[in-house]
């Protein structure tokens, strides 16, 4: 089956469209044909967006960190026409250390990432099995494999939201929905211009938005990318505690660039 073939005439909320891999992404599924839904807080960049999109888009402004507005998006979205699909690519990243915990930042980032995402699906996904099918993609992160150093929180709510999706895809049946998560490494934008160390294979959007399509396309539950950085995570994350900690302690702390 084509890009082309798989894209036309379908349908897809993306959450988290107003900049990064969610806006590069929203510009390469309109090329192929889908009819997106773009959502975010910052409504003038979606609207900015939207408009440089070749087919049908939708602007819906939704904070995922407050029920309310979430609720209030979601009936904007399936008003007119049911949704074929749901992209979930909000989140908020900051570097931080245990030794400098912050726990209003801590309690932002988790209620963004994970719990935003627990709001997003506890409104699709009723949506999605009463209409018997449906495509459910959550964009989680290298980070939220295993434990590492200076992702205190991004790392934990990118952790749970992988296995949020392994639950999905456990209950639901593969015949009606399709689940998937998607697991980048470092994306050159703004949140990792944050980053005071050397960040390996980094990629610029653009990339990361077309190995992402490419995921969404195959029938591959899960998705980690890019392919070197993701086998050294699986390597690493099969050692004994005892061996795995020192070494990532040791390459993976941070580095002057």
């Amino acid at each position: 089956m084509s890009s082309d073939n798989e894209w036309a005439g379908k349908t897809y909320w993306i959450v988290g469209a107003s900049s990064g891999l969610g806006e590069a992404l929203a510009r390469d599924l309109s090329a192929l044909g889908a009819s997106l839904i773009l959502s975010a807080r910052n409504e003038t960049a979606l609207f900015k967006l939207a408009a440089d999109l070749p087919h049908k888009t939708q602007v819906v402004e939704c904070d995922v960190s407050k029920t309310l507005s979430v609720e209030r998006a979601f009936k904007q979205v399936v008003k007119e026409r049911p949704i074929d699909g749901i992209i979930f690519c909000a989140g908020i990243y900051k570097p931080m250390r245990a030794q400098k915990w912050d726990a209003e930042t801590v309690e932002n980032i988790c209620n963004v990432n994970f719990v935003g995402a627990a709001r997003i699906l506890g409104v699709c996904i009723p949506h999605l099995i009463d209409q018997g099918r449906g495509h459910v993609a959550l964009i989680g992160s290298l980070a939220g494999l295993r434990g590492i150093p200076a992702a205190t929180a991004y790392g934990a709510s990118k952790a749970g939201l992988i296995h949020m999706a392994e639950n999905l895809k456990a209950d639901l049946p593969p015949e009606k929905f399709k689940i998937q998560v998607i697991n980048p490494g470092f994306i050159k934008t703004r949140l990792t211009d944050q980053n005071a160390f050397k960040m390996p294979f980094i990629m610029d959007v653009e990339e990361a938005a077309t190995r992402t399509r490419k995921a969404l396309e195959s029938k591959r539950f899960e998705t980690n990318y890019p392919t070197r950085f993701a086998i050294m995570f699986k390597i690493l994350g099969l050692l004994p505690n005892c061996l795995y900690f020192p070494i990532v302690r040791k390459f993976l702390s941070t580095k002057p660039k």
